[in-house]
């Protein structure tokens, strides 16, 4: 008995920590301060609700968007409100509901019988233990349920291979992988030579904060996620600075054509030098000197026979 109450103090410590915590973890942001700031923004025109084919480049699954105009019951970009219940500011409706969830259960197993008062067995150190197991396991069974509700089911199932697929070329780094398209859609070289020049254009157009220069390479979607992270980097008085990107690989994931709009996703792995410094005195405040790897997948898009433009950006996993 003389053991147990210490026991119980210490774990009433954990949980006011835990309490403290959790909530927080809804508004962590990733580290990444390159150009879309490490979240997955954008829209895939119909397809922006399913996963791109993984790649070489990417063998892992692309992150569904955190960011986006498009919602389920509207497939193509436009005006709308952005992030859905995962969004970036606020950490989204779901994922406050659960933190506070958590919060208010541990909070009640400090103060009095716990969540489930009632049940007198659950006032021991058992009963707390167990609480937060199944709170934890509650919420994280709710949010991976919504996450997998919204993705939906993949526009290009069972449709054949693009026709660029299963060819290799050794420019600028990129081959061709394998890719799905309900309407196929050919990729030349020169469209490969765009992608790598608009992955280098909009790096450097990002830390000169010339928004004019994206507006050219980027869609108006994604040129407004452009200037909100700007704003909050000059809200903490600091500038990214990206330099010296550099293609190292890259393949098609898929490409498809939606009436008159020519849609390509490409998985890029490329570096760069990634620096977070004081706008005021440039202190170096984040990021590194030396040259850091990442691997994203990018959607271009352009009007048939056009000029492409970024679409999304799109973490792998």
């Amino acid at each position: 008995m003389n053991f147990v109450k210490p026991m119980r103090k210490a774990m009433q410590a954990v949980a006011i920590l835990l309490a403290l915590a959790i909530p927080t973890l809804s508004v962590v942001t990733p580290a990444d301060a390159r150009i879309g700031g490490g979240f997955s923004s954008g829209s895939r025109g119909s397809r922006s609700f399913s996963t791109p084919p993984s790649t070489s480049t990417a063998p892992g699954t692309a992150s569904p968007f955190s960011r986006s105009f498009t919602q389920p019951s509207s497939p193509s970009y436009g005006p709308g409100t952005s992030g859905g219940f995962f969004n970036r500011s606020g950490g989204g409706l779901l994922r406050g509901l659960a933190a506070g969830f958590i919060g208010a259960g541990l909070f009640g197993l400090l103060f009095g019988g716990g969540l489930f008062s009632g049940l007198g067995g659950f006032s021991s150190l058992l009963g707390l233990l167990l609480q937060i197991v199944l709170i934890v396991f509650l919420a994280r069974w709710a949010m991976s349920w919504w996450q997998r509700r919204n993705m939906g089911q993949p526009a290009y199932a069972g449709a054949g291979p693009t026709t660029a697929s299963n060819l290799r070329t050794g420019m600028g780094g990129f081959g061709f992988g394998t890719g799905t398209a309900s309407t196929p859609l050919q990729i030349q070289p020169a469209d490969y030579e765009a992608f790598e020049r608009l992955l280098t254009e909009t790096q450097a157009a990002w830390s000169d904060e010339d928004m004019a220069r994206l507006s050219r390479v980027a869609t108006p979607e994604m040129v407004a996620f452009f200037e909100r992270d700007m704003a909050d980097n000059r809200a903490r008085n600091q500038i990214n600075k990206v330099s010296g990107t550099k293609l190292l690989q890259g393949d098609l994931s898929e490409a498809w054509r939606e009436g008159d709009t020519d849609y390509a996703s490409v998985a890029m792995r490329f570096s760069m030098i990634d620096r977070m410094l004081d706008r005021a005195t440039g202190r170096l405040v984040g990021g590194s000197e030396q040259p850091q790897e990442a691997v994203e997948v990018w959607t271009f898009v352009r009007p048939h026979g056009g000029e492409w433009i970024l679409s999304a950006i799109q973490q792998s996993n």
